[in-house]
């Protein structure tokens, strides 16, 4: 079983030639790139004419600082829930392609979804196209995804036939219709990948038993491909 997660293993290409291509872009294109501020772009841009891949390496899953990452809270697990995560987290990067979670990185800026042409493609799900989900399950095995959409769109398209990719939806029901804050969501991720290592859950089904206080599994609007969680305040 592999749990799949938004960022942000080894390199699968050649990282310095990837790395030329964004060190090459204009402080202009780098911020179109971005869609971030000045406040934002401009640290960013400094720091990505300078970035050595071989030196100044953290650990990515205690790199990461995001609402996730935060309800996560990898820095207290025990060893054997870093164990757990070690062998079947995988954090999808537009930058590295698959993370393990001990994995060394250095901090970058660069979304999934970004419009950076590579070489001959035209965007970053082509440049990629089916690696990261060949690095992500040589072998066929169920994928648990508590990604977002941006990334979940770089496996989905390869599954091997009767391959099974659980998506675990986090939502409001408001007027007898499912609402996923986005918030919300992130927050149960992390705490969902939290319990999964806690509790070192290998069944796909034990999934459901989750325990939260502010979720509950919804088996009516659940299906075996969607494990539904209602939010409950």
């Amino acid at each position: 079983m592999k749990i799949i997660i938004a960022p942000a293993k080894k390199m699968i290409i050649d990282q310095d030639a990837f790395l030329a291509q964004l060190q090459h872009l204009t402080y202009p294109e780098a911020k179109t790139l971005w869609h971030c501020s000045d406040k934002l772009a401009q640290p960013n841009y400094d720091w990505l004419q300078k970035i050595d891949l071989t030196r100044n390496l953290n650990t990515a899953i205690l790199s990461y600082s995001g609402i996730q990452y935060r309800y996560m809270a990898p820095d207290v697990f025990t060893q054997p829930a870093l164990d757990y995560i070690q062998t079947n987290l995988r954090i999808l990067s537009g930058f590295y392609g698959i993370l393990r979670p001990f994995d060394g990185i250095v901090p970058y800026r660069l979304e999934m979804q970004a419009r950076l042409a590579v070489g001959q493609a035209k965007n970053l799900y082509a440049f990629w196209g089916n690696r990261l989900y060949q690095a992500l399950t040589p072998r066929p095995e169920p994928i648990i995804n508590l990604a977002s959409q941006e990334y979940a769109k770089t496996i989905a398209p390869y599954l091997a036939p009767h391959q099974s990719m659980i998506d675990i939806v986090f939502a409001s029901l408001i007027d007898g219709k499912l609402k996923t804050k986005a918030t919300l969501a992130k927050m149960a991720r992390g705490a969902m990948v939290r319990f999964l290592a806690e509790h070192q859950i290998d069944d796909v089904t034990a999934i459901r038993t989750f325990d939260h206080p502010d979720y509950q599994f919804d088996e009516k609007r659940s299906t075996v491909n969607r494990f539904v969680f209602i939010y409950q305040h």
